[in-house]
């Protein structure tokens, strides 16, 4: 394929039509002039890339190049690429600290189609008044709760509150009322407890140190105006760490088992809790419906699985939506002509516009795709996925980006989990965690400097 490969700076003198222009002609043949040259960041999907690729080719004449670093090896081959006649005109960055490390190559999509088109402009790379990264799939996570069980609530006449649907619930003073009542009614809905148990086993716990987490994070840099894309974010006061606890507090003390046994529960053992009806609600993303639906026994129709947002009591949640966000943001190479970055941005637009274009990107290569695009039948058709598409639409709402994708080590994860379990043991106190996480969050910074 390599010796294949032609740039439009090698075609004969004279021969170029207006900048932007997609064809020449030579002989009265037509011929395409740009091409697309796409780095691809996942392996599991080479081949679904390629046939989406000689689609595009055979309806436009324009030629795609899909290459795929290895595993673990992006940025190494992306650095190298680029370095290259053959560098991609089309290719990845992690987030904000992708872009600030590529942004010399990141070319302004603010104008572009595909953005245009983005569902939720939230969780696009900014800075500035630029747009330098889209993201192409999207996961999201929250509390997942069993519409089943919540409707058998409200339908208790001797409930406490005065709530009858669960699209009342918008902050973490009704939810705390919300729980509180329903953990009191515990036999009468035929639970164990409101919440799945809290997995905070060593390896088990990242649902709290990184998924929790990432609300107090995402808090502390909005509300400080912090930019992601700088060193700024090397330190942390911790000061969303009461609203961390909060939440936390809700899942421990009103959930299926007691809060010291936590250090042997796993993610399996919950989601089981959950799909064999032992609770109601539980904190995961939307990858957890196989889970769900894989564990023998399960009782939880596809109907009732609903999400529910993270809510902690900070000052105007009633807005705030799921956790969304990816690792994968699309950026073209503001060093390619600009007849070739041209032909990426039509490329990607036309992935995620085009009848053939979106039948590969649900059905082979598996996307959420956060475009106002897709109609419903083009959406996936599991239940949480469609959660995460329901609530990144609606009016008002605004996801919580994935801000964890800056936090500063494994090191640090891990610490943090381990402090997590010593306080649910209570054999630690909050002002201490709280403490050790805004010093171990500075000295992992530092150590990889």
């Amino acid at each position: 394929m390599k010796s294949s490969i032609k740039f439009v700076s090698a075609f004969a003198a004279g021969m170029i039509l207006a900048a932007g222009s997609a064809l020449f002609t030579s002989c009265g043949e037509k011929k395409a002039t740009a091409t697309v040259r796409y780095l691809n960041f996942k392996p599991e999907v080479t081949e679904q890339y390629k046939q989406l690729a000689a689609e595009y080719e055979k309806a436009t004449g324009v030629k795609v190049i899909v290459e795929t670093a290895a595993n673990n090896s992006y940025e190494q081959t992306l650095m190298s690429k680029m370095a290259t006649k053959e560098a991609p005109t089309l290719f990845q960055i992690n987030g904000p600290k992708g872009y600030a490390r590529w942004k010399d190559f990141c070319a302004d999509l603010k104008d572009t189609d595909l953005y245009k088109h983005l569902s939720d402009k939230s969780i696009a790379v900014t800075a500035g008044d630029g747009v330098y990264g889209i993201p192409y799939a999207i996961e999201g996570y929250g509390i997942i709760y069993n519409k089943a069980l919540t409707d058998k609530y409200f339908a208790l006449e001797n409930r406490a509150t005065t709530f009858t649907s669960m699209d009342e619930i918008n902050n973490f003073a009704k939810l705390k009322e919300l729980v509180n009542d329903m953990q009191s009614k515990a036999s009468e809905l035929g639970i164990k407890g409101v919440f799945a148990s809290t997995s905070l086993k060593s390896g088990e716990d990242w649902r709290w140190q990184t998924h929790l987490a990432n609300l107090p994070v995402y808090y502390e840099f909005k509300t400080n105006n912090v930019d992601l894309s700088s060193d700024a974010t090397n330190r942390i006061s911790f000061q969303y760490g009461d609203n961390f606890k909060n939440i936390l507090d809700l899942y421990l003390e009103n959930s299926t088992v007691d809060r010291k046994t936590v250090g042997t529960k796993t993610v399996v053992d919950s989601m089981s809790e959950f799909a064999l009806e032992e609770c109601v609600m539980v904190q995961n993303g939307n990858w957890a419906w196989g889970q769900i639906e894989g564990v023998s026994g399960n009782k939880v129709k596809a109907e009732n699985v609903k999400y529910l947002p993270i809510y902690t009591d900070v000052s105007g949640e009633e807005g705030q939506g799921l956790c969304v966000g990816t690792e994968n943001f699309y950026s073209i190479n503001s060093q390619a002509s600009e007849a070739d970055q041209k032909a990426a941005a039509d490329f990607v637009y036309w992935m995620f516009s085009s009848e053939i274009g979106k039948r590969y990107v649900t059905n082979e290569l598996r996307f959420i795709a956060p475009f106002d695009t897709f109609t419903d039948a083009e959406r996936p058709t599991d239940p949480l996925a469609k959660e995460v598409i329901n609530w990144m639409s609606k009016p008002g709402i605004t996801s919580v980006p994935w801000n964890f994708t800056l936090f500063p080590s494994q090191k640090f994860k891990n610490d943090f989990g381990a402090s997590l379990l010593k306080y649910a043991q209570q054999q630690k106190d909050w002002s201490d965690v709280a403490s050790d996480v805004a010093a171990s969050w500075a000295k992992e910074s530092e150590s990889i400097q």
